[in-house]
């Protein structure tokens, strides 16, 4: 998924592809259905700053100014410092000049992304998170528009990363797809949906059950895994569990699999290594980054 001007990550439902004919055998090299991501959407740009700024204002209570916010020094590693919730944030350069101000469901990943890929560009960010798990996009936009109109107030221009036609920003890595473990439920399957599970965490290095997709996370503690997985720069897959379409029978069947009652599950080489808590507990720990080096 091409990333978004000013979204990390998107609400926006994936695409389907044609179902498949049926009764097709599934090749046992093959049992496993990638399912294409959306693409997110971006704040609208406009050609002028009083344009950029006008229109849509929202206000989130959780924000403070952009002039009130300290700076943090970058880490491009995995343990950055910035959180893994949702808000804006304002990227700035060596010479501590601001160069783009974007908005994300996950401020840590957008960051790390940013770091690898504009070193030069990303020396300081300053980040003000939104309240909730997952808050509405509207939210998100206000917050945004709120410290733009702040800038451009006080310097009379916009941040030269938000300038139409500058894609220096847009340009960023796409984003796996999630797993499918059936062709379609209209299929009958030749092998036991447990042993496509068991096939599955053992041939993938890191697995992510979780309640919706990676882009578009239905719960706040799946939202927080993905999160944090993407944060430490982790190369998993994610499976949908809520997917009775493609996934039909698998929260209860993986709940019996791991003898764990409850969702997101990650497993790492073939064992579980647990839910929410925790995969965040070992994160601030430091343990998820000292496993994740292995």
């Amino acid at each position: 998924m091409a990333s978004s001007l000013h979204l990390q990550d998107s609400s926006m439902p994936p695409s389907h592809p044609s179902q498949s004919p049926p009764h097709p055998k599934p090749s046992p090299h093959s049992l496993l259905f990638p399912n294409p991501s959306a693409s997110a959407a971006s704040p609208p740009a406009s050609s002028s700053p009083k344009e950029r700024v006008a229109g849509l204002r929202v206000a989130a209570s959780a924000i403070g100014r952009l002039s009130d916010t300290d700076a943090v020094p970058v880490n491009p590693g995995p343990e950055s410092g910035f959180p893994t919730g949702s808000g804006v944030y304002g990227v700035y350069d060596k010479e501590g000049e601001l160069q783009f101000i974007g908005i994300s469901r996950n401020v840590a990943a957008s960051v790390r992304t940013h770091a690898k890929l504009l070193p030069q560009l990303c020396a300081s960010v300053k980040v003000g998170l939104v309240d909730g798990d997952a808050p509405d996009r509207t939210v998100l936009t206000g917050a945004w528009k709120s410290w733009m109109e702040e800038h451009i107030a006080a310097t009379g221009k916009v941040p030269p990363g938000n300038e139409r036609g500058n894609n220096t920003w847009i340009q960023q890595p796409q984003k796996k797809p999630n797993l499918r473990l059936t062709p379609g439920r209209h299929v009958q399957l030749t092998v036991p949906l447990e042993d496509l599970i068991d096939r599955l965490v053992k041939e993938k290095e890191v697995v992510a059950f979780i309640k919706g997709t990676r882009t578009a996370p239905q719960c706040g503690f799946s939202q927080r895994v993905v999160g944090i997985l993407e944060s430490h720069g982790v190369d998993f897959e994610c499976v949908d569990v809520l997917d009775e379409e493609y996934n039909p029978g698998l929260r209860e069947k993986l709940k019996q699999y791991s003898n764990w009652p409850t969702f997101p599950q990650v497993f790492v080489k073939g064992e579980l290594l647990g839910g929410c808590d925790i995969v965040s507990d070992m994160a601030e720990k430091g343990e998820l980054a000292v496993l994740f080096k292995k």
